[in-house]
């Protein structure tokens, strides 16, 4: 404890007294030194079953800077969307749209909405490792989108990505589909822990947490599917025993955890709306 080997010693020196002024006939002196031990150890005794104050002001200072460091990269509770506003945020693709990698002409920001008029997707203009993207999206009907992280091959990214699926779960097609091609779910791997995107019109906040190979998809409050990659070894069967994708050949395990982060286009000619994305590095 704090200051307590300090303590102890100017307790001990004080009973250091001189036996040479001791005589054998005279035994207050012994007396006195058993007193002062008593009380030394009684002393010692409080101290360890109280502890030292100083030693408690620590350990909460450690624990606030602890709870402090995991709000500041928007981790502190695992339900919670972050707040985008503090250190390190800034938006992922800028106004002109001067950082994004896409065919001229096929994305734009009206009203600081982005979207696209055909299905193509728009990439970042480099990779990102171990970062959390905050992203508001808005379905119309039949939506079928995606946010793809970790892209390492543009042309094959389905194979070479992983890929958290938007989709309009009101919708006959997608409400009817597989669990793992529903709105919050990690594509043809995850299961969606439930249906909380909401009806086409309306504005849905998504945060995708990526530290390492650990990904995390929070959905309107609720977090909706977990991965670890190195989990995902076969291309044929996941985890929970369904079915992978034939496209996805590329098994999980195998993949870099980091590449490009896109936004999936006008799919099967329907739109999707995206605003406030924002992204920071850890």
């Amino acid at each position: 404890m704090t200051g307590l080997s300090s303590w102890y010693g100017t307790m001990i020196e004080a009973t250091e007294i001189d036996y040479s002024r001791v005589t054998a006939g005279n035994p207050r002196w012994l007396l006195l030194r058993t007193i002062i031990l008593c009380i030394v150890c009684c002393l010692m005794s409080s101290k360890l079953s109280f502890g030292d104050p100083s030693d408690t002001e620590s350990a909460a200072t450690v624990a606030s800077e602890e709870a402090g460091a995991e709000s500041e990269d928007g981790t502190a509770g695992a339900e919670q969307h972050p707040d985008t506003s503090g250190n390190g945020w800034r938006d992922l693709f800028a106004e002109d749209l001067s950082n994004a990698d896409f065919p001229k002409g096929k994305w734009a920001f009206d009203d600081r909405v982005l979207t696209a008029t055909d299905d193509i997707v728009i990439w970042s203009d480099r990779d990102y490792a171990n970062f959390i993207l905050d992203l508001e999206f808005k379905n119309a009907s039949g939506t079928n989108s995606g946010v793809i992280v970790y892209a390492t091959d543009v042309k094959n990214w389905p194979a070479n990505s992983v890929e958290v699926q938007i989709a309009d779960d009101f919708h006959e097609t997608w409400a009817t589909s597989p669990k793992n091609y529903q709105c919050g779910a990690i594509f043809g791997h995850v299961d969606p822990s439930a249906s909380v995107v909401k009806k086409p019109g309306e504005w849905n906040r998504m945060t995708i947490f990526c530290r390492g190979r650990n990904i995390r998809v929070v959905l309107n409050g609720q977090v909706v599917s977990t991965m670890n990659m190195s989990e995902f070894a076969n291309t044929k069967i996941n985890p929970d025993g369904s079915k992978v994708p034939s496209w996805l050949s590329r098994p999980k395990s195998e993949m870099q955890a980091r590449g490009l982060i896109g936004l999936q286009g006008k799919h099967h000619g329907v739109p999707i709306y995206f605003r406030n994305l924002r992204v920071n590095e850890l």
